[in-house]
């Protein structure tokens, strides 16, 4: 995937070909760049397995192996000058875009075994066990609003024979105005942004904790992280940022649906917005509050591994 990138970077800077809108050397970069971010933090995660790691392995070559699968044919067809996804113009295209579903169904399927390993693993640091369960699971869904895109549009379904069949966009045409570098539509919903959000939760969630660990390695010198010294304040803060993020994931799904851009929100996206920053602060602050004199005293601040960035991983 790292090899793939400078391929599609190149692509990118000396092939000026537009594809639904988009450079058409734009898919396979995101793609390969957010697998090697998807890959890494799963591998991490199946680092933290006392038990199970013999199928833990074979769950991660599954996903690795249907990764490499689907950019293979990912950037065949764009070598081929056509659409990867959702295309069935031509019997060959329509067998590309097929298979492509298999393998997206087989790197789900691992990522559940990865996801039901985590949950019966035993990890020390009881908050880094929550955020890795808890973004595995979040990951999950987010892969799942994959499934909606292949639904066929109003407008295919009124065609006897569309050459294109599903859409990333809610109630306008793919390849129309959109934000630069994401490529998400500007005038209607996208299901790409709840996917992409949705995702990355298996990097995200751990950076949260990453920081607040070194907060609390700091805390000595710096008395106003003093609290995140103890693991329980840290498991609190931990299950607030996992269940903000689910909330946020939800509603950016809800707002998609609707066939609402994310730069353009009605009433009743503000509100659902105010109402999970409301609630999150309010549990922020109860999550921060001093443990009662009597209970066990704070236990030294585990070190959380090294997450990396993440792209766009959408289809």
């Amino acid at each position: 995937m790292g090899a793939l990138a400078l391929v599609s970077a190149v692509g990118l800077a000396v092939d000026d070909r537009i594809l639904v809108g988009a450079p058409i050397w734009a898919k396979p970069f995101k793609f390969s760049v957010s697998f090697v971010a998807y890959a890494l933090s799963l591998a991490w995660m199946l680092s933290l397995l006392p038990r199970g790691r013999r199928t833990g392995w074979w769950a991660g070559t599954v996903v690795a192996v249907a990764s490499a699968v689907e950019m293979v044919l990912i950037t065949l067809q764009v070598v081929r000058g056509t659409q990867s996804h959702f295309n069935q113009a031509t019997p060959f295209d329509n067998a590309v875009f097929q298979i492509m579903g298999g393998t997206v169904v087989v790197l789900w399927l691992g990522a559940l075994v990865i996801a039901l390993l985590l949950l019966r693993a035993r990890i020390l640091d009881r908050a880094t066990a929550r955020v890795v369960r808890l973004s595995s699971l979040i990951a999950l869904a987010g892969a799942a609003v994959g499934f909606l895109m292949v639904r066929p549009t109003p407008e295919q379904l009124a065609s006897d024979d569309p050459p294109i069949v599903g859409a990333h966009s809610v109630g306008v045409p793919d390849g129309g105005p959109s934000m630069p570098v994401t490529g998400w539509a500007t005038t209607g919903g996208d299901l790409r942004v709840a996917h992409f959000f949705g995702m990355h939760a298996l990097q995200l969630l751990p950076l949260v904790l990453l920081a607040l660990t070194a907060l609390a390695a700091r805390s000595p010198r710096l008395t106003r992280f003093a609290r995140l010294a103890d693991e329980r304040v840290r498991l609190r803060l931990a299950l607030t940022a996992s269940a903000v993020y689910a909330a946020v994931f939800v509603l950016l799904t809800w707002q998609a649906l609707r066939g609402q851009a994310l730069l353009a929100p009605d009433g009743a996206t503000l509100a659902g917005a105010g109402a999970i920053a409301l609630l999150g602060a309010a549990a922020t602050a109860l999550s921060l509050r001093r443990t009662s004199p009597g209970g066990p005293s704070p236990s030294p601040p585990s070190p959380a591994p090294p997450t990396t960035p993440t792209e766009e991983f959408s289809a």
